[in-house]
Order: structure tokens, then C-alpha cells, then sequence
């Protein structure tokens, strides 16, 4: 494989699902010349999840593809990837969101360009008009635009700078992430489209997820503590 150029973290929880699916998505959408590595970090699934990740490996003689586990929660998960990550760009990933055609030539390009971090726009695997308009607002630079769903790259040395995830947050470590790189203006969207489920917002009803996204949103504005919006997350809404 060589020195990857660019460490996927996924961390995961139950994703049977789409995980497979995933990582031949990744496989197939890159540049054959590109080293990766791809760094699962399990949180405790209690499905096939981890058995599927065996078998593609196996069936597919893949040896890039490396499965660590660590505490549940997102934002414990990814620091436990980007700890044992090799390659000098870092790219986390949802393991239900499948990225454009070409994202890693496109990710280097951006660093190459001194763009350290950002995202890609993003769209939903639904055609309900208020998740397509969502989708849309995506293409701009607001912050208030921004989210876990469209990925996130940056590069290993300014998100060790940073100090990576907050640790504290069980929701919204995307966010207070992002909210940092704005801060320093070091961030960037990329114009191509990740596309990502629907699910929560199928399970939820798709006008009470978002009336919950938005108080989460101006409780965290108004100086909610991490542990305040996850309480108000547990008793709002279904994962």
C-alpha cells in the first residue's frame, strides 16, 4: 500500500447495515494511485457489524483496512483513530454517508492549496423538498450550514494543534470542532456532494428533527454545556 497519503476514520455503532456497502464505495471512488488506509473504531456494536468488516477484508484480499475499538461516543472514537492514523491528511467519515466520485485526489488537492480542513457539500438520499433545500444551503460557507454528515477533513498536525475532539460532547463534537477551524478561518467546502441517509430524519418525523437540530443549535449559542444538549438529545429524539 505505501505510506498512506490520507487515514479514513469511521467510527462505528450497529452499522451492518451499510457497512460493507461502505467500504466498497470507498474502494471504487478513489484513485487507484492513492494510498489509504481506512481505520474502523468500533463503539461496542452488538450486530454483524464487525463480522462483515472481516469478511470484506478477507474476500477481497484487502489489507488496508485496520478495526480498533475504544469507548461509545463519536467524538472518543475518532481521537482513538486519528491516535493510530499514519497518513498526514485525516478524513472522518459517518458510516452511513458515501462520499463523490474521486474525494481523496480531491481532499489532497485542497491541502495542497494550503485549505488544511473543510468539508464536502452534501445531499440527502431522500427527495423531500425541505432535505433537498437542506442539501443546497450546503454548497455555502455559513456555519450554520455546517455538520458531521458532509465529513470532515483536516490535516493531522493542525487537528492534534487543535487537540482534536472534545471529548466531552456525546453530540455536537462535529460542531465544536468546526466552530474551531471557522474561528481561525481554516476551513474550506469543497464543491462536490457526499451523500447521506435519511434515517434519522425518517425515524424522527422530518419537521420534529429539525425543530430538535435547531434548539440543540441555540441551546449550544446560548452557553449549554455538553452535557445539557445531550440530555435534551437522549429525550428527544431516536437514533
Amino acid at each position: 500500500m505505501g505510506t498512506p497519503k490520507i487515514s479514513i476514520i469511521i467510527p462505528t455503532l450497529n452499522e451492518a447495515e451499510n457497512i460493507s456497502r461502505l467500504l466498497e464505495h470507498l474502494s471504487s471512488n478513489k484513485d487507484a494511485r492513492t494510498p489509504v488506509e481506512i481505520i474502523i473504531v468500533d463503539g461496542g456494536s452488538d450486530d454483524k457489524t464487525l463480522s462483515i468488516i472481516q469478511n470484506y477484508a478477507t474476500q477481497n484480499n484487502i489489507n488496508n483496512i485496520q478495526v480498533t475499538t475504544a469507548s461509545k461516543g463519536r467524538a472518543k472514537q475518532m481521537n482513538a483513530g486519528a491516535a493510530i492514523a499514519k497518513g498526514p491528511i485525516l478524513y472522518f467519515l459517518h458510516a452511513d454517508s458515501f462520499p463523490p466520485k474521486n474525494y481523496d485526489q480531491n481532499i489532497i488537492l485542497e491541502v495542497s492549496k494550503g485549505n488544511h480542513a473543510g468539508c464536502f457539500r452534501m445531499r440527502f438520499d431522500s427527495n423531500h423538498w425541505w432535505l433537498r433545500l437542506a442539501s443546497w444551503l450546503t454548497q455555502f460557507s455559513w456555519r450554520a450550514c455546517r455538520g458531521g454528515d458532509q465529513s470532515q477533513f483536516i490535516t493531522k498536525d493542525l487537528f492534534e494543534e487543535l487537540g482534536g475532539y472534545d471529548e466531552r460532547f456525546i453530540i455536537y463534537e462535529d460542531n465544536d470542532l468546526i466552530n474551531k477551524l471557522y474561528a481561525r478561518k481554516e476551513f474550506v467546502v469543497i464543491n462536490k456532494k457526499i451523500t447521506t441517509s435519511s434515517r434519522r430524519y425518517k425515524n424522527n418525523g422530518i419537521w420534529k428533527l429539525q425543530y430538535h437540530f435547531w434548539a440543540i443549535y441555540v441551546k449550544k449559542w446560548l452557553g449549554a454545556s455538553a452535557e445539557e444538549l445531550h440530555e435534551y438529545y437522549k429525550k428527544k429524539i431516536v437514533s
